[in-house]
């Protein structure tokens, strides 16, 4: 049976997406501000994706990705994606975001607050741990011994057993991080976020060849949060 992915977002991590699920064998509905925006991803990509527009990625897919600026979340195509598995991949920076006060003061996480701009979804959050090159070249076939896990969290099980299931076909194992409102775990500066992936920590990510993590690493870092707070 035939799979879609719909992206809104053509930023690093939905093109490194996007590049995973066309080697899978999965088709790609992908968008940020335009059709145009993506195409020369698209064009790059081949036959398996198209350019749409974000109510058309959300509508197309059977999991819809959102990869965009924390800023840009409430501007989502709210009713395409009721009732869609959507991917939550975005952290909050306050210099590219400004301040969302409700994350200043950590009243909300940003899973939960992205959540609550797309109220009908079944929302799962995980990719946003992970810099998007290593993203890439760390994915592994089923089975692998240097097979690397990434973590997730959301409140739907049934939503997170699919979003495993896909991250299975992308060339990853899976780290459960518990519910939305846990899902401060895998955010930014957190034990789990980016680091694991990391050979050198003394090195730019753009330089580092990245190293497998394993869902055990993972498990840990995610502990690690918990302990730490």
């Amino acid at each position: 049976m035939n799979h879609t992915l719909g992206i809104i977002g053509s930023g690093n991590i939905g093109g490194a997406v996007a590049r995973l699920a066309v080697n899978a064998g999965i088709d790609v509905v992908g968008n940020s501000r335009g059709p145009q925006t993506l195409r020369g991803l698209t064009d790059r990509l081949g036959p398996r994706a198209r350019a749409a527009t974000p109510a058309e990625a959300a509508a197309a897919g059977d999991w819809t990705l959102v990869a965009v600026p924390f800023s840009a979340v409430p501007h989502l195509p709210m009713d395409a994606l009721a009732g869609k598995i959507v991917i939550d991949a975005n952290n909050y920076y306050r210099l590219r975001d400004g301040v969302i006060a409700e994350l200043e003061t950590g009243s909300l996480t940003a899973g939960a607050l992205f959540q609550r701009y797309v109220p009908g979804a079944r929302t799962v959050k995980t990719f946003n741990t992970i810099y998007f090159e290593h993203l890439v070249s760390l994915a592994r076939p089923a089975g692998s011994a240097d097979r690397s896990a990434l973590p997730l969290a959301g409140d739907d099980d049934v939503a997170k057993q699919s979003v495993t299931a896909l991250l299975d076909r992308l060339g990853y194992d899976t780290a459960d991080a518990g519910t939305m409102s846990e899902s401060w775990r895998i955010q930014e500066g957190s034990p789990a976020y980016v680091l694991p992936y990391v050979s050198d920590p003394r090195l730019p990510w753009p330089q580092d060849p990245g190293k497998p993590a394993a869902a055990k690493e993972i498990r840990t870092a995610l502990e690690q949060a918990g302990s730490s707070s």
